[in-house]
């Protein structure tokens, strides 16, 4: 390994010839504790690294088992190599200083729709101060035409399954041998022959963060507006080497498992297997499995339903519950199916549910919209993850363009800014909406007050004039507290709505402190009394009182 040198320790060791022997150990003892203390502690040394393996993660309880993947497959480069990872809305300056400690001649950063912003902001300030380093490009976001963001400063850019071409390329690299094609088209790898990545979730990763695992890569269905479609065939890994590897992440603490495969209840045998696995398991744990709706077998459902409370979440895909919509972007849609198999979830297990529609759709109104979701809300009362269409590059949703009017945004997370049937101040409207569903229904804050803002069903007209009312008092949809957000929800009620205030403020109070830990909101206790407002408000710059204070203070 490579060492900065340390800048000269003087003259100590010079006068150890005159030392006598017995004294000697003890100052070669208070030299390496200098020598830790003042270098390796406040790194004024590093390690050097010739390939850094980097992403921005979009919170820090989440990790990148793609960067894992890489690292696992670099071979005899794994000992060159280093994972650094970072969160989004962070300073990408900050991120490049970090990876240039390391002084590496490699650095492969994954790009996602998350992230792209980042990335590129990142690649930008690098290859200015660094123009040297070399820069290799994977993710999603750069392995489908067209770029939408600007990476034309990368090096290379790997289209596809990177966990054996990134080797590759960088053993080119390092061996002065550097590719004459920038895009480097990778194909899908063998699930069954490449090294798994799970040895390289760390102490800190297992303590504080989410643990990624896949069972198998890909989905049969053909959805328009998602990427995996591309990927027509489901890759398994052998069941028997992944249940070994759960096993060694269980022996080492992990016990928040998140399973990215995008059709778990594919192959029964191989989800019957994992989650006998989990429910061997005495100790506390959480699990998250993505499955179709339609596709639940008793056996599956004997075992779903044996799952304590809090242990296990299914995110179902529903996007669209007419079936006119769905065949036109491709979509299998089975409602018998559905309706049975959420009732079976809603009714038989203790599993947490999100299921998942989507607002803008090719050919699907805005009353077509709710009326999805008044039907998924008679079914089942789990949270309801309302999404807004975006277009990918690399999906075949784009055939629907100008027949249907679709324009979207051209920067992440490309959003649709409107269509033939929904304006773009409807459109406006509805991602408002989506906002607040999330704050006060999904929330789970207000499970009682919350079916208080619709009637007769009608939840979609409800929670749209709630929505409208309430953005008109706000003129915002983030960084609304919960007191606040408590107080408006009662206002609306009360003076829109007509309910009686006592018995709105009661189940409020069941609400909110159904919850450990939680102060009840000042307008629910008995002693309230509203803040009187001034006719008159000056307000001052408390900066500028501070200055003025010292400077009286000095004269």
């Amino acid at each position: 390994m490579n060492l900065r040198p340390l800048p000269p320790q003087g003259s100590t060791l010079a006068r150890l010839r005159y030392t006598p022997t017995h004294l000697i150990s003890a100052i070669l003892t208070k030299i390496t504790k200098n020598f830790y203390y003042n270098t390796i502690k406040n790194t004024k040394w590093y390690i050097m690294k010739e390939i850094v393996l980097a992403t921005f993660n979009a919170r820090y309880t989440h990790t990148s088992i793609a960067l894992r993947y890489l690292f696992a497959n670099l071979k005899e480069l794994q000992s060159k190599s280093k994972i650094l990872e970072f969160v989004i809305n962070s300073s990408a300056a900050d991120a490049v200083e970090s990876v240039l400690t390391l002084n590496p001649k490699i650095v492969g950063i994954g790009a996602y729709i998350w992230n792209a912003l980042e990335v590129q902001e990142f690649i930008n300030i690098l290859k200015k101060v660094s123009p040297q380093t070399m820069i290799v490009l994977g993710g999603p976001e750069a392995s489908h035409f067209p770029y939408r963001v600007d990476f034309e400063r990368a090096d290379f850019i790997i289209q596809g399954e990177g966990d054996i071409a990134f080797y590759e390329l960088c053993k080119n690299i390092l061996q002065n041998n550097t590719p004459k094609d920038r895009i480097i088209k990778a194909p899908m790898v063998d699930m069954n022959a490449i090294y798994l990545p799970y040895d390289f979730y760390d102490e800190q990763d297992i303590k504080n963060r989410y643990c990624y695992v896949e069972a198998s890569r890909g989905c049969p269905f053909t959805c328009e507006f998602c990427l995996s479609s591309i990927d027509k065939k489901v890759r398994d890994m052998d069941i028997e080497k992944f249940l070994s590897e759960l096993e060694k992440l269980w022996q080492k603490g992990v016990r928040n498992f998140k399973f990215i495969d995008r059709t778990f209840n594919l192959s029964i045998a191989n989800a019957n297997r994992i989650l006998d696995f989990f429910l061997s398991k005495n100790e506390e744990y959480f699990v998250h499995f993505e499955v179709v709706p339609d596709h639940f077998p008793q056996e599956l459902k004997e075992r779903i339903a044996k799952f304590a409370p809090a242990s296990l979440q299914l995110e179902v895909g529903i996007q669209t519950l007419n079936p006119i919509i769905a065949k036109n972007i491709n979509r299998r849609l089975n409602i018998p199916k559905i309706k049975e198999n959420l009732a079976f979830l809603q009714n038989e297990t203790k599993a947490h549910l999100h299921v998942d529609l989507i607002v803008g759709l090719p050919g699907e109104s805005v009353e077509g919209f709710g009326t999805n979701l008044d039907m998924l809300y008679s079914l089942t009362q789990c949270e309801i993850q309302i999404g807004i269409l975006k277009k990918l590059s690399g999906t075949t949703l784009c055939r629907h363009d100008e027949e249907e009017g679709m324009i979207y945004s051209d920067k992440p997370p490309y959003d649709i800014l409107k269509n033939n049937l929904i304006s773009f101040a409807q459109m406006q409207k509805m991602k408002r909406f989506a906002r607040f569903w999330d704050l006060v229904y999904n929330s789970g804050n207000f499970k009682k007050t919350a079916p208080l803002l619709w009637s007769d069903g009608k939840v979609y007209k409800g929670f749209y004039d709630f929505s409208e009312w309430i953005y008109s008092q706000t003129e915002s949809t983030w960084q609304i507290s919960l007191e606040r957000l408590s107080n408006l929800i009662f206002l609306y009620l009360v003076k829109v709505l007509n309910y009686k205030d006592e018995a709105i403020k009661k189940v409020l109070i069941e609400d909110i402190m159904g919850q450990r830990g939680r102060k009840l909101p000042s307008f629910l206790r008995d002693d309230f009394v509203p803040r009187q407002t001034k006719d008159t408000i000056i307000k001052t710059n408390k900066r500028q009182l501070k200055h003025l204070k010292d400077k009286n203070n000095e004269d």
